[in-house]
């Protein structure tokens, strides 16, 4: 079961020793800017149907529409969801193959063009199958659809090629951005560069590296949305910088998380000024070793580099002072389809026998010829938690003779190395939305299948199982399957090395109303129902 708490400052002071009162919220009052951070350099891009970063969401949600999503009253749910272009979420027929959605009457984009199911039909095709030259993140996600056809214009229709309960949830994947066929007609680049959509807030410019900024939707279909006359969001890189605009209130809030020092700081200097909210996290880094690359195109040197890290006693300290929390594998813990304690410590870097697991590592390096070995770890310019995780596993390959620097790069050229191969190993993440274990491993599958993989391997019998996982019926054998293709990723091939699922914090000043976390960083962000006390 997801673990999820919400703290208003009275009761976490508490907790710390001290007293805090609380203001009880009133009715959504109207106006108002909302200037939050963006813990992150600028995104190599503002296309959301290429981009898989919250640097990237967090600025450019606001502005679009898409056509379901999960309830922002509800955003913990994961089954919840409600229409943002639909009228209503429709029951599927032909044995659960066909959905037909209808769109709401009068829907614009922000320069006063009418928004129509061509334009719907036009977003999802590119998502789904991209044309040449351009590159969809979540394109694994919907290799169920079949075709997709507008009979009319206020009609979308998707066919599938078989029915899946992963689908509606793929469906309200929030970079699913509604963009505007006559745009993509003429430049399927135009979106990287540039913003226009239906949401509740109209771009008005961006600094470069520095600031977005947006103003409200006077035509928005939400009828009384958003409540906020505008927002501006800042990107800063470095958490002091964040927390110093939160504590001098020239920011309410970072939306990704904090780690708990910058919580009880802020508590302790704020007092009832402060809300905390938290939730688990549908989120974790990922070591992936280059497998196009020597020696990490033996499968012995990518097993040893996951037998030397000791996650079970590592996670507990990292958790003191990082957004990390819970040891898992490949599924969100607590999902039904997640493997329990004892399937997890079969797989290498969860052995319980720490000493017995580096000493498997050093036999297996030494037979590959490989003992000593230095190399690169690529890593993400952003404190929490890649660069505390970054800096445990290099500490826990030391103690197997390993020697490894990082390379520490900004948001964007950290994914241009990932997308051209140029590194050794990397620190990324997995980081999904709506809770979709089927779907949220899609993220192991080779590139040929998952474009945002960058691990180099290629391997049939991986994608074979998978999608006998992706299509069963059965809860209980595709359980039994799900933990098939996680030991054979994971184990048998260690193609990635999945490290510590992570928890989320988000401190924000108490004026801040109307928003509720969701065990994601890209859920619920286009801010329409944010409204400000004060």
């Amino acid at each position: 079961m997801l673990l999820r708490s919400i703290f208003t400052a009275a009761a976490l002071a508490v907790a710390l020793g001290g007293t805090a009162m609380t203001a009880l919220a009133d009715e959504p009052k109207r106006g108002g800017t909302l200037t939050f951070m963006v813990p992150a350099d600028a995104p190599p891009s503002f296309d959301g149907h290429r981009e898989a970063t919250f640097a990237m969401v967090h600025v450019t949600a606001p502005f679009y529409s898409v056509l379901i999503r999960v309830n922002p009253e509800n955003p913990s749910s994961t089954t919840d969801f409600v229409c943002d272009l639909c009228t209503e979420l429709p029951k599927p027929i032909d044995d659960g193959k066909t959905y037909t959605f209808k769109l709401r009457d009068g829907v614009k984009f922000h320069d006063g063009s009418p928004l129509t199911s061509a334009d719907v039909v036009a977003s999802w095709s590119r998502i789904i199958s991209p044309p040449e030259g351009v590159t969809s993140a979540r394109q694994a996600y919907y290799t169920m659809v079949d075709k997709l056809e507008a009979p009319d214009p206020k009609t979308v229709v998707f066919r599938l090629k078989y029915a899946t309960t992963a689908f509606l949830p793929a469906l309200a994947d929030p970079f699913t951005y509604i963009y505007k066929k006559d745009i993509l007609d003429k430049d399927q680049h135009w979106y990287e560069k540039n913003i226009l959509g239906s949401g509740p807030f109209k771009f008005v410019s961006y600094e470069t590296g520095q600031s977005v900024t947006g103003e409200r939707n006077k035509d928005y279909y939400h009828k009384g949305l958003p409540y906020l006359d505008g927002f501006t969001a800042i990107y800063a890189s470095k958490q002091a910088t964040r927390v110093d605009a939160i504590r001098g209130d020239r920011a309410a809030l970072e939306f990704r998380g904090m780690p708990p020092a910058a919580r009880d700081q802020l508590v302790k200097d704020l007092g009832n000024q402060i809300a905390v909210q938290e939730s688990d996290w549908n989120c974790g880094n990922l070591i992936t070793p280059n497998s196009k690359k020597k020696p990490f195109d033996d499968v012995r040197v990518r097993r040893a580099l996951a037998l030397a890290v000791d996650q079970t006693h590592g996670a507990p300290a990292l958790s003191k002072i990082a957004t990390v929390r819970t040891p898992g594998g490949m599924v969100f813990p607590g999902s039904p389809l997640a493997a329990t304690k004892e399937e997890l410590e079969k797989i290498v870097g969860h052995w319980p026998d720490i000493e017995k697991s580096r000493a498997e590592a050093r036999r297996l390096l030494k037979e590959a010829g490989a003992e000593g070995l230095s190399f690169e770890i690529l890593n993400r310019d952003v404190d929490q938690p890649y660069k505390y995780v970054g800096t445990f596993v290099v500490d826990e390959w030391s103690k197997i003779g390993l020697k490894v620097t990082q390379k520490v790069v900004p948001t964007g050229p950290w994914f241009d190395n990932m997308r051209s191969g140029n590194f050794d190993v990397t620190m990324e993440a997995n980081c999904q939305s709506v809770v979709n274990p089927p779907l949220d491993v899609g993220k192991y599958l080779p590139h040929s299948v998952y474009t945002e993989n960058y691990g180099g391997y290629e391997d049939q019998k991986e994608i074979e199982i998978y999608n006998r996982m992706l299509r069963e019926p059965d809860s209980q054998k595709q359980r039994a399957l799900m933990r098939e293709f996680e030991t054979y990723v994971l184990d048998t091939q260690a193609y990635e090395i999945p490290m510590m699922f992570w928890y989320r914090i988000v401190p924000h000043r108490s004026y801040v109303k109307g928003w509720k976390i969701s065990p994601s960083h890209f859920l619920n962000q286009d801010l329409a129902t944010i409204w400000l006390d004060k």
